[in-house]
């Protein structure tokens, strides 16, 4: 196959991940499916899936990045790449939207009840997948007071797919800001269900957005005039992101791309986020990899064969990654790839700290909400949010019990943590049930923590530490 030129191989990209059951991260919604309501957990949930003891509240927030490189515009007018980019490149103001839920002290009479807006399909201009705006119900009170008790408390970003938006993992978020959690959910100009364009932006942006949602969350909760002040600890803070989120949080976290791709992004602008071209935020502690992109697998797909040998990153780009990472892949991710994607990508941060929990059967969409009931009627959009061989209510017990157990570990310094993470066998099917009649554990117990009895199964866990 001949090399494709950095268009041509986005071009592809694009497409690719625009496809139906395998795209990128998609929102979704809550739906009351059988006898779990809304915001679960099931009764077989383990340990620390249910909500913690906070009330939550919600808020947007709309932000502004000044003065960047317009990446969209630049390839628009490349003209299907008939034209060089421009030099220089155009520039901007780019506007991010956040949704901020938190620790709340309800008032009388206010109920954890909230609805939020998002929409279906993947971008403008597409008539398989047209934008279809809906709403769909949240646990959480808009516009709730802050809690004055227990602050202040990390931070926690989240980062989307592409396309998705800020409410694509909403009950996670929800959950998290229950247990004593500030949680910044952003939606990526250029890469929501909205206003999804040019994949060179997506590719450009994630860890610049992350940096900035970062920055002025600590400057808000030092404001005077801001719900945020002295609630947020931005010196404690965790990316979660999933996909495109997560090629952007290993980013953000020092994965440096390599110098075959820095040519996929107009006028050379990805170089900025290239191998020793940046310095990671030491307020950074912990990232959660919800099936990252930009793998080897993924490369190959997308038709970049000139691509380094992890995909978009080399060896050196992959030692750069020296925060504590948990990696979440299902063993069938049909987009990110498993072998030849996550799990290598695991493998090789040789000097993170890092947990790789893999959900047997899943392919790609472990992350998101359950499908939203608006997605119900349509074979392709249901498809972008839910899991063939699993149930969503369970993958959202799942997810929240080990991130929870992650962060707490991290960001909290919970010792008893660990626990729930440092498993006695890395297959949970493996292990044995072993009780007295008062429930402790006899001596030739296995069973993983806090995973009530038959329950532990279909998933695995791995932990490798730094070199």
């Amino acid at each position: 196959m001949p090399a494709l030129s950095p268009r041509s191989c986005l071009l592809a990209l694009s497409s690719l991940l625009a496809l139906g059951g395998g795209a990128l991260a998609q929102s979704a919604a809550p739906t009351a499916s059988g006898p779990v309501a809304p915001g679960g957990p099931r009764p077989d949930a383990p340990e620390l899936s249910a909500r913690g003891p906070h009330a939550v509240g919600v808020r947007t927030l709309t932000l502004v990045r000044r003065d960047v490189p317009d990446i969209a515009r630049a390839t628009a007018q490349t003209q299907g790449g008939a034209s060089p980019a421009p030099s220089p490149l155009p520039r901007y103001d780019r506007p991010l939207t956040v949704e901020v839920w938190y620790p709340a002290a309800l008032a009388a009479g206010q109920a954890q009840t909230t609805e939020y807006r998002d929409a279906l399909g993947s971008g403008p201009g597409n008539p398989q997948r047209p934008v279809v705006p809906f709403t769909f119900p949240g646990r959480a009170t808009r516009g709730a007071a802050p809690t004055a008790q227990g602050g202040p408390y990390p931070l926690v970003i989240f980062s989307h797919g592409y396309p998705g938006s800020r409410y694509l993992m909403s009950r996670l978020a929800e959950n998290l800001a229950s247990k004593g959690y500030v949680v910044a959910s952003i939606d990526h100009t250029d890469s929501t269900h909205a206003d999804k364009v040019a994949f060179a932006s997506t590719l450009l942006n994630r860890a610049p957005d992350d940096q900035a949602v970062l920055d002025a969350l600590a400057a808000l909760s030092t404001a005077g005039n801001s719900f945020l002040r002295g609630l947020v600890d931005a010196n404690n803070t965790a990316v979660v992101g999933y996909s495109m989120g997560g090629y952007g949080a290993l980013n953000f976290a020092g994965a440096g791309f390599a110098s075959q791709v820095l040519g996929f992004v107009p006028g050379g602008a990805l170089a900025s986020r290239a191998v020793g071209a940046y310095r990671v935020d030491p307020r950074l502690k912990a990232v959660v990899a919800f099936a990252p992109w930009g793998g080897d697998a993924a490369a190959r797909a997308a038709g970049i064969n000139n691509a380094a040998s992890f995909g978009f990153w080399d060896a050196a780009g992959l030692g750069g990654l020296r925060v504590p990472t948990l990696f979440i892949v299902g063993d069938h991710d049909d987009v990110s790839g498993y072998a030849g994607g996550v799990k290598s990508l695991f493998e090789n941060a040789v000097n993170a700290d890092r947990f790789m929990l893999v959900y047997q059967n899943a392919r790609h969409n472990v992350a998101p909400n359950p499908p939203p009931a608006a997605s119900l009627k349509s074979p392709e959009e249901y498809a972008h949010y839910a899991e063939p061989a699993w149930d969503m209510e369970r993958l959202q017990d799942l997810n929240a019990h080990f991130v929870t157990a992650f962060l707490n570990s991290r960001l909290k310094g919970d010792a008893g943590a660990a626990a729930y993470l440092n498993v006695p066998t890395p297959v949970a099917g493996d292990g044995k049930y072993s009780r007295n009649p008062d429930g402790t554990p006899k001596q030739d117990d296995t069973y993983w923590k806090g995973f009530p009895a038959r329950s532990a199964l279909g998933i695995e866990l791995y932990h490798l530490p730094p070199r």
